[in-house]
């Protein structure tokens, strides 16, 4: 389990994060969503070890890593942009890291996230020659075969549209489930994250508004935020939305 407890960041006079507690299960997918500038990227970057904490505690399976450099946590993350190396293929860059680590994932382990990912008939493309879905799958496999403890997405799907993001969502999912891998997702879309989640925290100015399943946020938003950031944005999706979790409405 990860947990942060009372974490609190400022840059320059100006809270981020404010006295923030929270538990992540392993396993466990778990959504950041609120609106610009509500500390969601530097609680990303915080848990990831790229930021340090003014105050607080980050502890993994009883292991204090407040302190710990991003390096030796064994976090891992996709970044908005892929960061793919334009220079090599898909495969050369779905193995890139195991040049230092070899030992860390296996040739068949390898070759089993590729066919996970879909990615066996575009091994030999060049980075320019893929679509965006593809490119986030390449990037999700490079970052898988490292075994990271935790995986962080940062707005995994915000470049793609349609059945291109509904795959993507089924992959992360996939991912999650197979690997038993807690997985943290940054993003800025209500839908995206009700419907990709286990459980979805809502902050906004630094604080923790709502963190709950899906369904609960839908059938009883914590306060009038939410309600307003929430439901107010998914109107226009309001049926399809709604419906999925229609069964657990009182």
């Amino acid at each position: 389990m990860l947990e942060l407890k009372n974490v609190t960041k400022s840059y320059n006079g100006n809270v981020i994060l404010n006295d923030m507690s929270l538990n992540v299960q392993e396993g466990e997918i778990v959504s950041i969503l609120g609106p610009s500038g509500s500390g969601k990227t530097t609680l990303l970057n915080v848990i990831l070890g790229i930021t340090e904490i003014d105050q607080g505690e980050l502890i993994y399976k009883g292991e204090n890593l407040t302190n710990v450099p991003m390096e030796q946590r064994g976090f891992n993350i996709v970044f908005q942009d892929y960061a793919l190396f334009p220079n090599l293929n898909a495969y050369e860059n779905i193995t890139y890291g195991l040049k230092n680590k070899p030992g860390i994932s296996s040739e068949e382990e390898v070759e089993d996230l590729i066919d996970l990912l879909g990615l066996r008939e575009h091994l030999d493309k060049r980075i320019e020659q893929l679509s965006g879905g593809q490119k986030q799958r390449v990037a999700l496999a490079r970052t898988m075969v490292m075994k990271p403890r935790i995986l962080l997405l940062d707005e995994p799907l915000s470049a793609l549209d349609g059945v291109i993001k509904e795959s993507i969502k089924d992959r992360i999912k996939t991912i999650a489930r197979e690997y038993h891998l807690t997985t943290i997702i940054v993003t800025h879309d209500p839908e995206e994250a009700l419907t990709l989640s286990d459980r979805v925290l809502i902050i906004n100015q630094g604080k923790i508004s709502q963190y709950a399943e899906p369904a609960e946020i839908i059938n009883r938003p914590g306060n009038h935020f939410i309600r307003e950031f929430i439901l107010n944005q998914l109107e226009i999706k309001r049926n399809n939305i709604f419906s999925l979790f229609q069964y657990k409405t009182a």
